[in-house]
C-alpha cells in the first residue's frame, strides 16, 4: 500500500516517530478531521432555512425526485472511507478502532489532494453478507465508497458485490490505486526500453489484492498470461498446485518452476508487492537486457534502489518510497479518480475509468514539467527519463488532468448520469479546487529536504526555537547550529530528548574565543569608519545575533532564523551591520506568504520600509517578484491604493501611480498594475467590469504590495488572526546572505517554515554562485 509513506521520515528514530505520531493525533483536539459548516449561521434567519421550518423544502423536493439529493445537499462531494480493520498497512488484522487513524489520514487525503470530503467508517464484522449488507445501507448517504483495508480474498467478493448491487462508484483502492499507478510507469518504461506489453515476460511476486489487480490490468492494456509468473508465499503459484482460490488459479502458470530466482531468469519486468530484500543481485543479473524493477514492498524494498542501481546500469527502477526517483504512489490516482467519477455522478468505476487514468497519467509525465515541480523537487528541468516514469506528487497538474480524462471516460462507456458539457470550466472549477489548502508548505518542505543547509537558530537555549530546531534536523529539512549557553542548551535538549550531535556555540565561551576574536576584526574592518572600534566589535561578537551574521557572512553557515524573542529592529540591526544590502540593492525589505482559501497571496512590505517613495516601491515590488517565482508561481502583482487609476491626486495615491510606471518602463513582462484598491484587485469581476485595460484584468492576483508599512503590517495579522491563514515570514529580501527575522513570539510551526525558508534561500544563492563561475570560466 504505498500510498500511506507519500512522505515517510527516513531521519527519525522510530522511538521519536512514534512519540511524534502520537502526540500529532492527540493534539491540540483528537483526530485529523472535523465537519466544518458551508452555509451562513449567525442569524435566526439564517438557522431557520438549514433546520426547521425551511429545510423541509429540499427534502419535499428531494421526494418528488431523488436526484436532486446532489441539488440541495453535500452527497456529491462525499466519499465513505470503509474498512474492518482487517489488513492494515503492515500491521494486519487490528480491528475497526485500531484501524480508524489510517482511515482518517485517507480521508485527510482525499480532501487536500482533490477536495473530497471523506467520512472514515470502520465496521466491527468480519462476515462479508453483514459487511456489504451495512454498506449497502448507508450507501444513499454518500457520493462513493472506497473500501480499504481489508483483507484477501474477501476484500474481492465484497468489492464484486457492492458495484454490482449499489448505484455510486465504489473502488477499493488497496487494489486499483496500485494497479493504476504501476500500470503509467509501466506503459512510460516500456516506452523508454522500445518494449512492447504483449511481448515482456513479467514476474509478480506477491498474491495478494494489490498484485492481482495490478496484474488483471496489466492483460488489460495487452499483457499476455502465458508470459506472466505470479509467486505467493509458497512460490512459483502453477496450474498443478491444489486449492487455488480463483483469483491465483488466473494467473498459474504452465512452466515447470517453483522459485523466484528461477522466474527471474530472462524476465523482462519484476512487479515487486511482498516483502523486503527477496530480490538478490544475481536474480537482477538474470535478467533480460534493460530490466524493469517496481519494487513496491514498504517501508523497505524488494531490492534497494541503491544496490539495482549498483547492480545493473540499465534497469529503469521504482520504489513505494519517496526518497527515491519514481514513487509508485496511490494518491497520485485515487483522489481525482473519485473527484472525476463524482463530477459526472457516475454509478461505478469500470475499467474504462481506470485506463483512462493509466494513460492520463502516462501522457502527463511525457509533457514539459512546470517550473513549480522543478523548484519543488530541487532540479533544473525534471523530463521523461529513466528517473521520471510517473508524475511527482506535488504536480499542480494533476487536478486538471485526470479527472477529466476519467470523467470522460464515464461519459462515453454510459456510466455518468451528469456529462460535462463545458470542459474548459470544468478545469477551471478542478484549479479553484486545487488552492484550498497547505500545497505551497508541502513544497517548500520537500524542496528544502533535497539539499539541506547549515540553518543557525540564534536563540536555541529558548524551549520554542529548540523545538524548531529538533523538528528542521529530525524531518532532514536543515542542519541545526544552535547558538547559545551550551548547558541550557543540552538540558533543554535532554527534556526534549533530541539526542542528535549538532553544532552548538556560545559566542561567549571560552572554546569560541579563536572564532569571536576572528569574527570582531572582520566586523571592525568593515564598520571602521561607522563608529566601530576594536572593543565595541569584540562586545559584539560576544552577542549571537552579531555572531551569528558573521557565520554567514565567512561562510561558516548556509542561513540564519532569528527574532523570536526580541524586537524586529533590535533583530534587524546587527544584521545589517555585519551582512548590509545585496549588491544594487538599495532598501532590504520583507515578504509574508498567506496561505488563503483561494491560494497563497504574497504581501510585502511587511515589516521594513515605513513610508517608501515611488523609487522604494518599485524595487520592493521587483524584489517580491523575484520571491514569487522562487516558489514556482509567476506573479500577477497589485499596486495597492485607497485610489483606483488616477481617481485622487494626491500625493500617497501619486506615488504609487509612480512605482508602476517604473516597473511598467524597467520591467515591461511584469504583470502588475495600479494603483487600485484591495477589493478590486481581488476580484476578477470587478476588474473586468471596471477597468479592464488594466494590465491584472482578467487574471488572479497573487500578489499585493502595499503603500506603507502600517498598512502591509496590519493587513497580514489581521488575516492570521481573524481567518486563520497561515502566514510563511517576513521572508528577508535585498540581503547578500540567507538572513531571516522572524516574529516576536513566532509559533515552533512558523520558525520551521522560515528554517525551510532560510534553506531554500540559501539553495538559490549557491546555485547562482555556480552560474557565475561557470559563465566566467
Amino acid at each position: 500500500m504505498p500510498y500511506l509513506y507519500p512522505f515517510i521520515n527516513h531521519y527519525m528514530s522510530k522511538e521519536k516517530q512514534r512519540r511524534e505520531a502520537l502526540l500529532y493525533h492527540a493534539k491540540p483536539q483528537p483526530g485529523k478531521i472535523k465537519v466544518v459548516p458551508t452555509k451562513p449561521y449567525s442569524t435566526q434567519r439564517d438557522l431557520a432555512l438549514a433546520y426547521s421550518p425551511g429545510v423541509a423544502e429540499p427534502c419535499l423536493e428531494i421526494e418528488k425526485n431523488k436526484d436532486d439529493v446532489y441539488k440541495y445537499t453535500a452527497k456529491g462531494n462525499i466519499v465513505a472511507v470503509i474498512s474492518n480493520g482487517t489488513a492494515v498497512l503492515g500491521l494486519g488484522n487490528i480491528g475497526p478502532e485500531a484501524s480508524k487513524p489510517v482511515m482518517e489520514g485517507k480521508s485527510l487525503l482525499f480532501k487536500i489532494f482533490a477536495d473530497i470530503d471523506g467520512i472514515d467508517i470502520e465496521l466491527d464484522t468480519e462476515d462479508v453478507d453483514k459487511f456489504i449488507e451495512t454498506v449497502k445501507t448507508i450507501a444513499p448517504t454518500f457520493g462513493g465508497i472506497n473500501l480499504e483495508d481489508i483483507k484477501a480474498p474477501e476484500a474481492f467478493e465484497i468489492e464484486r458485490r457492492l458495484k454490482e448491487e449499489l448505484d455510486i462508484p465504489v473502488m477499493h483502492d488497496d487494489q486499483h490505486g496500485t494497479a493504476i499507478i504501476s500500470a503509467a510507469a509501466l506503459l512510460n518504461a516500456l516506452e523508454l526500453t522500445d518494449q512492447k506489453i504483449d511481448e515482456v515476460k513479467i514476474v509478480v511476486s506477491g498474491a495478494g489484492a494489490a498484485a492481482v489487480s495490478c496484474t488483471k490490468l496489466y492483460k488489460a492494456f495487452g499483457a499476455k498470461a502465458e508470459n506472466i509468473v505470479m509467486l505467493d508465499s509458497k512460490g512459483v503459484i502453477r496450474s498443478d498446485r491444489e486449492n487455488l482460490s480463483d483469483e491465483k488459479r488466473e494467473f498459474a502458470t504452465d512452466r515447470k518452476i517453483d522459485t523466484l530466482e528461477e522466474a527471474m531468469k530472462d524476465a523482462d519486468v519484476f512487479i515487486g508487492l511482498s516483502i523486503a530484500n527477496i530480490v538478490t543481485p544475481k536474480m537482477l543479473k538474470s535478467m533480460a537486457d534493460d530490466p524493469i524493477v517496481f519494487a513496491m514492498a514498504n517501508p523497505n524494498p524488494e531490492i534497494a534502489y541503491d544496490l539495482a542501481l549498483k547492480t545493473r546500469k540499465d534497469v529503469i527502477m521504482a520504489t513505494g518510497r519517496s526518497d527515491h526517483p519514481n514513487q509508485v504512489n496511490n494518491v497520485l490516482g485515487f483522489p481525482f479518480i473519485f473527484r472525476g467519477a463524482l463530477d459526472v455522478r457516475a454509478t461505478k468505476i469500470n475499467e474504462e475509468m481506470k485506463m483512462a487514468a493509466v494513460r492520463a497519467l502516462a501522457d502527463l509525465t511525457r509533457e514539459s514539467v512546470p517550473e513549480q515541480v522543478n523548484i519543488a523537487y530541487d532540479t533544473t528541468r525534471l523530463a521523461f527519463g529513466k528517473e521520471y516514469i510517473i508524475p511527482k506528487p506535488f504536480d499542480p497538474r494533476l487536478i486538471t488532468k485526470i479527472p477529466p480524462a476519467v470523467a470522460k471516460a464515464a461519459m462515453e462507456s454510459g456510466v455518468a448520469k451528469y456529462p460535462i458539457q463545458d470542459w474548459e470550466k470544468y478545469e477551471e472549477e478542478l484549479y479553484q479546487r486545487s488552492g484550498n489548502d497547505n500545497k505551497v508548505v508541502r513544497l517548500m518542505h520537500n524542496r528544502a529536504k533535497l539539499n539541506p543547509k547549515r540553518i543557525v537558530f540564534a536563540e536555541a537555549e529558548l524551549l520554542d526555537v529548540l523545538k524548531a530546531a529538533q523538528i528542521v534536523h529530525d524531518e532532514g529539512i536543515a542542519i541545526p547550529v544552535l547558538l547559545g549557553h551550551k548547558e541550557t542548551i543540552e538540558k533543554l535538549k535532554k527534556e526534549l530528548d533530541f539526542d542528535a550531535e549538532v553544532p552548538i556555540i556560545d559566542p561567549r565561551s571560552d572554546e569560541a574565543s579563536e572564532m569571536r576574536t576572528k569574527y570582531a576584526l572582520k566586523l571592525w574592518e568593515t564598520r571602521k569608519r561607522k563608529g566601530e572600534t576594536k572593543y565595541s566589535a569584540r562586545v559584539n561578537m560576544g552577542k549571537r545575533n552579531y555572531f551569528g551574521a558573521m557565520m554567514l557572512k565567512e561562510g561558516d553557515a548556509d542561513g540564519m532564523i532569528s527574532g523570536y524573542s526580541r524586537s524586529y529592529p533590535r533583530v534587524l540591526k546587527p544584521v545589517f551591520e555585519v551582512l548590509g544590502r545585496a549588491k544594487g540593492v538599495k532598501n532590504a525589505s520583507t515578504v509574508n506568504i498567506m496561505i488563503t482559501e483561494r491560494g497563497p497571496l504574497f504581501l510585502a512590505d511587511t515589516s521594513i520600509n515605513i513610508d517608501p517613495n515611488a523609487e522604494e516601491l518599485a524595487e520592493i515590488g521587483q524584489m517580491t517578484a523575484n520571491v514569487v517565482k522562487t516558489f514556482g508561481f509567476s506573479p500577477v502583482m497589485a499596486m495597492l491604493s485607497y485610489a483606483n487609476f488616477g481617481s485622487s491626486s494626491h500625493p500617497h495615491a501619486q506615488k504609487v501611480r509612480e512605482a508602476v510606471k517604473i516597473l511598467h518602463e524597467k520591467n515591461p513582462e511584469l504583470v502588475v498594475d495600479g494603483e487600485i484598491q484591495t477589493d478590486f484587485a481581488l476580484s476578477q469581476e470587478l476588474c473586468n467590469n471596471n477597468f479592464p485595460f488594466s494590465k491584472i484584468s482578467g487574471k488572479k492576483v497573487n500578489t499585493l504590495i502595499f503603500p506603507n508599512l502600517e498598512s502591509a503590517n496590519i493587513t497580514y495579522k489581521l488575516l492570521k488572526g481573524l481567518h486563520e491563514a497561515d502566514s510563511i515570514g517576513p521572508i528577508m529580501v535585498g540581503l547578500p546572505r540567507a538572513a531571516h527575522i522572524i516574529q516576536l513570539g513566532a509559533s515552533v510551526d512558523e520558525m520551521v517554515n522560515m528554517a525551510a525558508v532560510a534553506v531554500i534561500d540559501a539553495q538559490e544563492r549557491e546555485k547562482r554562485r555556480k552560474a557565475r563561475m561557470e559563465s566566467e570560466s
